[in-house]
């Protein structure tokens, strides 16, 4: 027996303790836990792990496969393996190393889950839904929607790849985890967006890619942060729509108008980076310049007319022709027309500039004054009849308007518009011829006198009353013939136009008075007269024929010339 052998037989202490230790680390091991192994020998597709148990126990090598590593193990590594059977019916250990990184796994993602620390895995699955996510061991769910910030079409190069996911949900006795990846996106492009707001500021320039396009703008990628591009930014000259000038994947160039870092928006502009055209606009139209401009838009009210670049003027609907009032301006230009315009007004603060059409024609309400002059009698034909009397055709269409007073001495006004038709030829007078407000006033009944037949109380008549009694209110008369009469009151303020003369005490029972029918209430036959109002028609009638008081002529002297004028 040699000593080697001699000494084995006989042990010293440290052997028995390194045999209690292991007898220790033996007894301590209880099927379902995790303990540390060596890694004996690999063969083919198993690998043979001894956990100091009587036998070696056999894993399958794919259970060592981890994503985005290629060496998984190797003789002579210590690795953590999960007791699942000290010993089967075979006498070897039943050992298995997907379930033991499972365990370590889930007690560390707890811990990064309570600490909202991402954690690192890969997607190695697609599943209903979503994707299944290795995270080391243990599989997570990741929805559809947590991919990325934007659907993604293709998920190929993401499989396999080992990234950091955020933890949304664990629940440990269902095996159930929630993680997103769009989490993880969304911070970084917090912070870089941050990042890159801080370093932005207002007014300077920059280059941007135009990522999406609306009806009221375009959206502008400055390179990891979007700005917006309003419509009304875009071009001092009008723009309908951003596809006018822009094209998702067009690189521009742009302005920071303002930037909000708590929102964090950004408002951007192009119409910037050139010089406001309306700075000058005043010093290059001024009023009464005319101008060659191209039909822009075309709105109820008006035409808008291009003048350059940026620089608009309106047309309004009352200054594109003299005649055409109750006509929609798109019956008058087209958009895209080319127009003479005239520049009336010029108001930098509002940046509007009215423009005028008819100013450059004849206007026809001069030559008609001059050619018609108060007191001629005109042909016309009716254009229309309202319920306060015709329009009738006149020379320069334009039209004159004989009101229903003015139609008849023997019919009440209604009655009289009765006896008209539209397009009937009538005869009148012209009364009243108003430039500035294009207003021409006619008369039928002026063609002849008041012969003091028809209805006792027509409308604009003037007939001589008796004063029956005075009282403090007014007057009260009559009027007719004795086998009809019609009594009738006047009203103190219609007495005279003159306020002085306002005094019912003037008058005496017996009196005679001429008076102007106002109108008469069919239903109970009162007649509203005023002597008022005859004084004023007769007046009007007198400057109509012999000229304007403004000359110095008193109206007496005025009705005087009349009288001298009638008797001759």
């Amino acid at each position: 027996m040699s000593a080697a052998q001699i000494e084995s037989l006989n042990p010293t202490t440290d052997d028995f303790a390194a045999m209690l230790e292991a007898s220790l680390e033996t007894s301590n091991m209880k099927e379902g836990g995790v303990v540390t192994g060596t890694v004996t020998s690999i063969e083919k597709d198993i690998v043979i792990v001894d956990v100091g148990l009587k036998t070696e126990g056999r894993i399958p090598i794919r259970e060592f496969y981890e994503p985005g590593n290629d060496d998984t193990v190797k003789v002579g590594d210590r690795v953590e393996i999960f007791l699942e059977r000290i010993e089967n019916a075979l006498g070897d250990a039943v050992l298995s190393r997907d379930k033991a990184r499972r365990e370590e796994s889930w007690l560390k993602l707890v811990k990064d889950y309570e600490a909202k620390t991402p954690v690192q895995g890969a997607i190695v699955g697609r599943v209903k839904g979503g994707f299944t996510v290795d995270l080391g061991g243990v599989n997570a769910f990741l929805p559809g929607s947590q991919v990325d910030i934007r659907p993604v079409r293709d998920i190929g190069p993401l499989m396999d790849k080992v990234q950091p996911f955020m933890l949304l949900k664990m629940d440990r006795p269902r095996n159930n985890i929630v993680v997103s990846r769009r989490a993880i996106l969304e911070e970084s492009r917090a912070e870089q967006r941050a990042e890159l707001i801080e370093s932005l500021k207002e007014g300077e320039e920059r280059e941007g890619i135009v990522k999406n396009i609306t009806d009221y703008g375009a959206f502008v990628d400055l390179g990891g942060i979007d700005g917006l591009l309003h419509v009304t930014d875009m071009s001092w000259s009008r723009i309908s729509h951003p596809s006018q000038i822009l094209a998702v994947g067009d690189t521009i160039k742009v302005k920071l108008i303002r930037i909000n870092p708590e929102t964090q928006r950004i408002s951007l502009g192009i119409k910037q980076l050139s010089e406001d055209p309306w700075m000058s606009a005043v010093a290059r139209y001024p009023a009464g310049t005319k101008l060659v401009g191209k039909v822009s838009n075309i709105a109820d009210y008006g035409a808008f007319i291009e003048l350059e670049d940026g620089v608009e003027g309106l047309v309004h609907v009352s200054e594109m022709s003299w005649t055409k009032k109750n006509i929609h301006p798109g019956k008058m230009v087209s958009t895209s027309q080319e127009v003479d315009v005239v520049v009336l007004e010029v108001d930098q603060e509002k940046r509007r500039i009215s423009l005028g059409m008819k100013q450059l024609q004849d206007n026809p309400w001069d030559s008609f004054a001059e050619r018609f002059p108060v007191g001629t009698i005109i042909n016309g034909e009716v254009r229309s009849i309202t319920e306060f009397g015709l329009f009738i055709g006149l020379d320069g269409e334009i039209d004159g308007m004989a009101h229903l007073s003015d139609l008849s001495w023997d019919k009440s006004g209604e009655e009289a518009l009765g006896d008209y038709t539209k397009g009937d030829m009538v005869e009148a007078k012209i009364l009243e011829v108003d430039i500035d407000k294009e207003r021409i006033s006619l008369g039928v009944k002026q063609l002849t006198k008041d012969t003091g037949a028809g209805p006792a109380a027509a409308r604009g008549k003037t007939v001589t009353c008796t004063v029956t009694e005075v009282n403090r209110g007014g007057i009260e008369v009559k009027f007719g013939d004795d086998g009809a009469e019609t009594k009738a009151f006047i009203r103190k303020n219609d007495l005279s136009r003159e306020r002085s003369e306002q005094r019912p005490e003037r008058f005496a029972v017996g009196d005679k008075v001429d008076a102007r029918v106002l109108k008469t209430d069919r239903k109970t036959g009162q007649v509203s007269l005023s002597i008022k109002a005859l004084e004023i028609a007769d007046e009007k009638e007198a400057v109509a024929q012999y000229g304007s008081t403004d000359s110095g002529a008193s109206l007496g002297d005025i009705l005087g010339a009349a009288l001298k004028t009638d008797k001759e």
